[in-house]
């Protein structure tokens, strides 16, 4: 059976559209790639608040961040190249249960409902009218994708502040917010710089062990006989 998207428009608020694609599912089953394309752009948003969520804990699960960021990533490339999403074919062609996928995104919809009340379309609209700074936005996007692949996950908010920015982002995209957009930049911010003063401080305790080796070192005549 061939699923066609039910007709929304471009304005409708994602909730609706959710709600029209719930009830225009067909009874069994339906592909990964039928169900992309019928989610469009501000679905595939809320695939990446649904896989950003979970790195809302201070410390996450190792390698999760690697999986589920290269999903967002692959989303947030196509918006840079303003292109369908490209997923694998054998993954397209997966079959998944309806039952299932209407629970899921039944869900979802709680998570949109909430956006809707606390997010306010057309705030600070220059960060999201033109095309230009949309460009500009999908590639902050996908730095803050990377941000949270990076392989810090024991480390604590190492994966919460990336996914903060993700959620900033995909909420901004999915309300024409551009405070929210603002804040997905001002979360990217504080993830390099929490990045950075991480690397400072690894890069001080290794100066300090080096240091305090040498010391030893020159203390016991071995740094003499190297020199």
């Amino acid at each position: 059976m061939t699923y066609q998207a039910p007709d929304a428009s471009d304005t409708a608020p994602l909730a609706q559209q959710i709600e029209d694609l719930i009830d225009g599912l067909p009874g069994d089953h339906i592909r990964v790639g039928t169900l992309l394309h019928a989610l469009g752009d501000e679905g595939l948003m809320l695939v990446v608040i649904l896989l950003s969520a979970i790195f809302l804990i201070p410390v996450s699960i190792p390698g999760l961040s690697t999986v589920f960021g290269a999903s967002i990533l692959l989303i947030g490339l196509s918006r840079v190249r303003d292109r369908p999403l490209w997923v694998p074919q054998r993954l397209a062609d997966k079959q998944i249960a309806t039952d299932k996928l209407k629970a899921n995104l039944g869900r979802a919809l709680k998570w949109v409902h909430r956006m809707e009340r606390l997010s306010r379309p057309m705030r600070l609209a220059a960060m999201v009218r033109s095309k230009k700074m949309m460009r500009l936005n999908n590639l902050a996007l996908v730095f803050a994708t990377i941000l949270l692949m990076l392989p810090a996950g024991p480390i604590p908010f190492s994966n919460t502040l990336p996914a903060l920015a993700l959620m900033s982002f995909a909420i901004g995209f999915i309300q024409r917010d551009g405070a929210a957009v603002a804040a997905g930049y001002g979360f990217v911010v504080a993830s390099v710089v929490y990045f950075g003063v991480l690397l400072g401080g690894v890069g001080f305790a290794a100066e300090s062990v080096f240091s305090g080796l040498r010391t030893g070192w020159v203390g016991s005549g071995r740094w003499s006989a190297l020199a």
